[in-house]
């Protein structure tokens, strides 16, 4: 297997060869569609790959989990789409599933129980935080020991679960010059594009969020700006390229922070 060529199993194939992966990864409609977040869910892979989890994808059987059209108050479309994907996920006789976009994480979670759909789901950050903890995953802090880092809080990976802890520690070990932003954690400010409002027109009022969030990140004087929602890094990086900042200022997922860092 070279350095770029990663063969990425499939869950129909093992299935029909009698075998059970331990995970389900979810790639997400972000990650199957938008060359930006692609290159999020390549950087993660690597790291499963590295680390011999087992693990596979849906592929053409992964469709939408519904949470755009229940964000945007189409119920029905929501509950069609959400037995289609329960009703495959049964079949498969899948019982733990990763994520790696936290709207899929919080309907899978908090959501699809109400369907009948109960599974155990894990933020791939909540992965990647145990992985380090327990040695599997050995991170060189030289490489981005330099480079000074901010994070924002996805919404529903925050205020919506709780989880603040894991990307603040996985953070902490790539970089020793790791800053926060004045409105962090619970208090934290939306991109702006949560509640379907990526799909429609803004509102009126005298600023975007996603400029106001950006500027922010900015404030702190950051040279990489880390997310981990592809809503989120949609979002920062208009703004950054709104303030003429793209260049200088990267916004970057976790995960390819750790990829980077492992020279994956």
């Amino acid at each position: 297997m070279g350095k770029n060529k990663i063969e990425v199993p499939v869950m129909s194939d093992l299935f029909a060869r009698g075998e059970r992966p331990e995970y389900l990864f979810w790639v997400g409609c972000a990650g199957a569609f938008d060359d930006r977040y692609k290159k999020v869910v390549r950087a993660f892979v690597k790291i499963l790959t590295h680390l011999n989890v087992s693990y596979a994808v849906l592929g053409k059987e992964e469709t939408c989990t519904g949470d755009p059209a229940r964000r945007a108050g189409n119920e029905m479309l929501y509950q069609m789409q959400a037995m289609q994907v329960i009703s495959v996920l049964k079949g498969y006789e899948i019982k733990k599933i990763i994520t790696i976009c936290p709207h899929c994480f919080n309907i899978f979670k908090n959501e699809y129980p109400d369907l009948d759909g109960n599974f155990e789901v894990i933020s791939y950050l909540q992965l990647l935080a145990r992985f380090v903890e327990e040695g599997k995953l050995r991170i060189d802090k030289t490489s981005l020991k330099n480079i000074s880092v901010t994070y924002h809080d996805p919404c529903y990976l925050g205020r919506a679960n709780d989880i603040y802890d894991e990307p603040r520690f996985i953070l902490n070990k790539l970089t020793g010059n790791f800053v926060e932003m004045h409105r962090n954690k619970s208090f934290a400010l939306c991109c702006g594009a949560g509640g379907a409002q990526m799909f429609k027109e803004a509102e009126k009022g005298d600023k975007e969020i996603f400029i106001e969030r950006t500027e922010d990140a900015l404030k702190t004087g950051a040279s990489v700006i880390a997310t981990a929602c592809p809503f989120c890094m949609t979002m920062l990086t208009d703004g950054l390229k709104y303030k003429n900042r793209e260049e200088e200022i990267k916004n970057l997922d976790i995960a390819e922070l750790v990829a980077q860092a492992m020279d994956l």
